[in-house]
Formats: structure tokens, C-alpha cells, sequence
């Protein structure tokens, strides 16, 4: 198998990403108990209950719930013992349930169950959007003028998020509206700590820099946390996005650290997910990075960042988040098949972000 610019197996995220498969023993849920939640709760059913699971993901397992009038999607916790804070459904069905009446692309929700007796877990059901899920930054197959929509969809998207006031949607209490930055620069360190596997002098230094060298917060809004291209879902036909998912990550604060870690692709290698280091954007039709940036802070009035600040602190986000996804490899509780592979990039995320830092004026 040939490998990419960051040493890992290329991988076609397209066909290897998208869809569902049969559900396998350790992922199978109570249909019996799960079909008497649906009847309770979720306004319209009507049975029987067929699923499979969506191949995507490695955080929350997902699955593809059919009926013979509705297909639906439930997401869950992972089964066994979880981190602390880690998994949070209940966040993704408060932000999405917020964010719905105000038009904004999400997923209609349908219920929140809190009882893991049912099925073995926390989970919620929403409805299910269809269209096309891209995981390839550099869109094979679409024109210029189709990728240059697309990723201004993207843009556009995100700009509207972060226009929403938090007080007027009813998320007012959804998170801490300032010192977004040091609270997961915190929070990140704390998950990193609990599912550490080996000691990185680099990352020891980034946690004792960042929180020392953050920049002021000029804004607050909702943030989505894990913004990209793979978590939105595209109308059929049009290049516009119907659905941005996977809010586990959520919470209210600065909307500059949620927006420059979509620009992080820009920096990313093009290994067949979003990445799009070392490829001609001109001539793929997608805009530069500066492009990027000027359609964001026209659309949002939000001050241009310090870049280089604000992409050492994704990456060591990133890092903390991988770290936990390695743990869960090493204890066997991880859910997706290319969970192994995404462990290890802990290491090369950790490198990059210390490089960034540099850049940002971090001494040696």
C-alpha cells in the first residue's frame, strides 16, 4: 500500500468512509427495547425497526435506522467505561435542537435518551439528511466552478454559525461564553493526561506555552469544534450544505479558534481526506487560504487572526483528541476500523503544532 505525504497508507476515504455496513456483534443494539423507546418518543413512528451502521466516524458510533416510512439516524455513546466529559451526545442534541428553528442546516432531533438501560448508553435519534457526504478536499470529479461553490458553501456555513447570538436561541447556558481558548487549552491537557501511552517532550512544552500566549477573544458565539468538509452533508444536486453534523465538540466561544481549525486544511497534506497541501487551488478552482479569509471576515465583520497562534493551538487540540482515540485502540474499545490508522498521527500532529508555535514566537 502506498503512503502519503505524513507516512500514512493512502486511503480512498470516498469509498472506504461513505455509507453503512452490517452492524457487528460488539456494536448490536436491543431492537425490542429500542423499538419501544421510538413508540414513546419519537412523534410518527411506525415499526419495524431494520438498521445498519455508518461506516464514518470513530468517536460516537452511528447507525442507519430504516422503518418502512422514515429512515432516521441514532447516535450513541460508546459502549464500557468513557473519559470524563468525553462522547457527549446530550451536547449534540442541545446545539442541534437550537440551531434548527433558526433555519440554520441541521438535523431535525427527535429525543434524547439518558436511561443507558435501554439500549446500553446514552443516545438520540435525528432525522436523517440526504445528500452527499465529500471526504476528498480536492473533490475529484467536480468542475472548478463546482469546488470554488462548494468550499464557498463551506465558508459561508460556518460564517453563519458564528452570526447566531447564543442569548437568542435559547444556547445563552450552552458553555462559558469567553476564555474559550484556555478552557480547552485546559480541558485538552486534562484528556491528554488521562489516555497518555508514552512521554513527547514537544507536547509538554505546547501545554506549558499556549495557555501563556493567548490571543484576546473578540467575539463569542456557538462553535462547532470539529468543522470540516467530511462533517457536512451536501444537497444531491446543488453545491450547497444541507446539514452540518457531529457537535459533540460544540460549546459557546470564540469563533476566530473554530474558524482557523477549518483553515488548518489549507495546511494539511492532500492524502484523500481535506487536506490540500500541495495542490494547485488555482487551477482546482478552490480558494487560496487569504481567499478563505477574506470571505469569512467580509461575511462575519470579525477581525483577520494571528494564524500561526491559532494553528499550533488546533493541532495540539487535535492531538488530545487523537491521543484519546489511541488509547481507546490500545484498550480495544474503539469503533471504527480506521481508528488505528488515525492513531497515529498523534506524534506528526504534535511535531506540526510545535513548528506553528515556533512561528508564533515560542523560544526553544
Amino acid at each position: 500500500m502506498s503512503k502519503n505525504a505524513m507516512g500514512m497508507p493512502d486511503i480512498d476515504f470516498d469509498k472506504e468512509m461513505v455509507g453503512t455496513v452490517e452492524v457487528e456483534d460488539r456494536d448490536k443494539l436491543d431492537l425490542d427495547s429500542l423499538t419501544g423507546w421510538f413508540e414513546a418518543n419519537v412523534e410518527g413512528f411506525e415499526g419495524p425497526i431494520s438498521y445498519t451502521k455508518f461506516k464514518g466516524g470513530q468517536s460516537n458510533p452511528t447507525y442507519k435506522i430504516e422503518t418502512p416510512g422514515t429512515n432516521y439516524v441514532l447516535r450513541r455513546q460508546p459502549f464500557g467505561k468513557l473519559l470524563p466529559s468525553a462522547h457527549a451526545v446530550d451536547r449534540e442534541y442541545t446545539a442541534m435542537t437550537g440551531l434548527y428553528p433558526t433555519g440554520f442546516p441541521v438535523p431535525r432531533t427527535y429525543g434524547l435518551c439518558e436511561d443507558v438501560e435501554v439500549i446500553g448508553s446514552k443516545f438520540f435519534v435525528m432525522s436523517m439528511a440526504d445528500g452527499r457526504s465529500l471526504w476528498n478536499g480536492a473533490l475529484p470529479g467536480c468542475t472548478p466552478e463546482q469546488r470554488r461553490e462548494i468550499y464557498h458553501s463551506l465558508i459561508d456555513t460556518m460564517a453563519d454559525l458564528h452570526l447566531n447570538k447564543p442569548d437568542q436561541i435559547g444556547l445563552g447556558d450552552y458553555g462559558k461564553p469567553t476564555d474559550y481558548c484556555a478552557r480547552q487549552i485546559a480541558r485538552w491537557s486534562k484528556q491528554y493526561r488521562l489516555s497518555e501511552t508514552e512521554h513527547m517532550p514537544q507536547m509538554e512544552r505546547l501545554i506549558e506555552w499556549l495557555p501563556e500566549t493567548i490571543p484576546p477573544q473578540h467575539e463569542s458565539s456557538v462553535v462547532h469544534g470539529d468543522y470540516r468538509l467530511d462533517n457536512v452533508i451536501f444537497h444531491k444536486s446543488e453545491n450547497r450544505i444541507i446539514a452540518v453534523l457531529d457537535w459533540e465538540l460544540s460549546t459557546l466561544g470564540d469563533p476566530i479558534a473554530d474558524f482557523s481549525y477549518l483553515m488548518l486544511n489549507w495546511h494539511n497534506p492532500a492524502d484523500g481526506r481535506a487536506g490540500l497541501l500541495g495542490l494547485n487551488l488555482e487551477e482546482l478552482g478552490i480558494p487560496s487560504q487569504d481567499e478563505a479569509v477574506e470571505r469569512y471576515v467580509a461575511r462575519t465583520g470579525y477581525p483577520v487572526p494571528p494564524m500561526d497562534w491559532y494553528f499550533a493551538y488546533n493541532l495540539f487540540r487535535l492531538a488530545g483528541i487523537m491521543q484519546g482515540i489511541k488509547k481507546r485502540v490500545i484498550d480495544g474499545t474503539a469503533s471504527s476500523a480506521h481508528a488505528k490508522a488515525m492513531s497515529e498521527r498523534v506524534a506528526p500532529l504534535v511535531e506540526r503544532a510545535y513548528m506553528f508555535a515556533r512561528a508564533a514566537g515560542m523560544p526553544e
